[in-house]
């Protein structure tokens, strides 16, 4: 089963580096996202932010402390999910890649974060041969992010291109909101630098 282009680790990371610098400073001006000092500066984290979230996955957040939604709006986006009961699986996975510094240092992100069930899916001889390639790994992962923050109603309809250079179709049905075909179970949860959707499948890069 051919899923990933296979590059070099060196390249890749490098390249994702490269990629979010650049992303990060075109997200700033078309989002109105505040760059350089202040961007650095954890905002409080707002009522209307925290409301903002849905999804019934939300209800296995906690209520409050570490990994509440409170917590993560205070946090940049691989601490924020590294407290988040939902996302252990994907944490690993960003650390394996070293991605982790890379994402938090990033001015505005969008993230689709598959659950630890999401990840579950998958083959087992499959996901560790992912979760063994770092270069398949830093493709799988940057497919799951966009340069820029995504406000709920701009999933309705919405074709977005990734870091790893491909595109993911953003669609709505009824009050439910899928990305190719994995549904979003907890949406527009707010951290310092991304808009988080949690979603219950893997996204699977083009070949």
């Amino acid at each position: 089963m051919t899923m990933f282009r296979t590059t070099g680790t060196g390249i890749a990371t490098a390249a994702l580096a490269t990629t979010l610098a650049f992303t990060a400073g075109c997200s700033a001006e078309s989002t109105g996202t505040t760059s350089g000092a202040n961007a650095t500066k954890a905002p409080s984290a707002s009522p209307s932010a925290i409301a903002g979230s849905f999804g019934p996955a939300c209800s296995a957040i906690p209520k409050s402390g570490a990994g509440s939604l409170a917590d993560m709006a205070q946090q940049p986006v691989a601490t924020a999910a590294s407290r988040n009961p939902l996302l252990s699986t994907l944490v690993t996975a960003v650390t394996k890649a070293g991605l982790a510094d890379t994402l938090n240092n990033a001015d505005a992100l969008t993230v689709f974060a598959p659950t630890n069930d999401a990840f579950a899916k998958l083959p087992p001889e499959t996901l560790q041969k992912v979760l063994a390639d770092k270069a398949a790994l830093t493709k799988l992962l940057t497919y799951h992010v966009v340069g820029s923050r995504t406000a709920p109603e701009a999933l309705a309809t919405a074709n977005l291109t990734t870091l790893e250079g491909g595109k993911v179709t953003a669609t709505r049905s009824g009050q439910g909101y899928a990305v190719d075909d994995a549904n979003v179970v907890c949406g527009n949860v707010q951290t310092r630098n991304a808009t988080v959707y949690v979603i219950d499948s893997v996204l699977m890069p083009k070949a």
